[in-house]
């Protein structure tokens, strides 16, 4: 694809999420959890994040799993390479730009130091992903890159995505050591990816349980945003929603 093309694109996915959300609110109706008994109807905010994922998942060698890019990658590099779609994507009329995936410190940092150097206004997430449940895929600590994110003004959250159920406790746990931000947890379902197939296997060892049942367990260990990330499905999202009503 061209430049034109793909950057064309970029903007069509927030387009996309931007049509949805409208067609939720559309097909609301009173007595949802959206609207109140008052006379007059009050909407919960429903915002887009536009993703920036990570310069492993370019590489589409399964490198976003292990943060390990060498050493010919500094930090010029990382911001070099995500510059042009930040901003993009910030004229894309996303509510919040979410940096998913982050697999290392380095990278971390080069979202931390763009986000000062474009003058940013409007909100980010950072969200690592581990495969330990003590540091970030690469080994860098959970709490330096947690820290990282903390000490970012445009940062508004922090969290974990695109890891198995069974680490997300603790790694709640470790972050909010590290921030009094928000904490965003989206797991993926359990398995790993498998970089030369190209394709999701079921873990050997300890297998998740559906995570929908972890919801509490981790929000009172001080997580508040919660979703899915791959191998998730709209059934996960809609589990997650009804977890929460009840428990609000």
């Amino acid at each position: 694809m061209s430049v034109e093309e793909a950057e064309s694109l970029l903007r069509r996915s927030v387009e996309i999420a931007c049509e949805a959300r409208e067609i939720y609110y559309d097909k609301s109706t009173k007595g949802s959890w959206d609207y109140i008994e008052s006379g007059n109807i009050s909407r919960r905010p429903v915002l887009v994040a536009a993703s920036v994922g990570s310069y492993g998942a370019y590489l589409a060698d399964g490198s976003e799993y292990s943060g390990k890019y060498g050493d010919a990658v500094s930090l010029e590099t990382l911001k070099d390479f995500h510059r042009r779609r930040l901003q993009v994507l910030l004229k894309s009329g996303a509510d919040l730009i979410a940096f998913e995936t982050i697999p290392n410190k380095l990278e971390a940092k080069a979202y931390a130091q763009l986000l000062e150097e474009e003058g940013i206004n409007i909100p980010a997430w950072f969200s690592f992903n581990s495969k330990d449940g003590i540091n970030v895929v690469s080994g860098d600590s959970i709490l330096e890159c947690a820290s990282i994110a903390d000490s970012c003004k445009q940062v508004v959250a922090v969290g974990i995505n695109c890891t198995p159920p069974r680490f997300i406790h603790g790694l709640v746990l470790s972050i909010r050591k590290a921030t009094s931000k928000p904490i965003v947890i989206y797991p993926n379902s359990g398995e790993t990816y498998n970089a030369e197939l190209k394709q999701w296997t079921k873990s050997s060892g300890v297998v998740d349980e559906d995570f929908v049942s972890y919801i509490n367990k981790w929000r009172e260990a001080g997580a508040s945003l919660f979703g899915g990330c791959c191998r998730t499905t709209p059934n996960t999202i809609r589990a997650i929603g009804s977890v929460l009503s009840k428990n609000p």
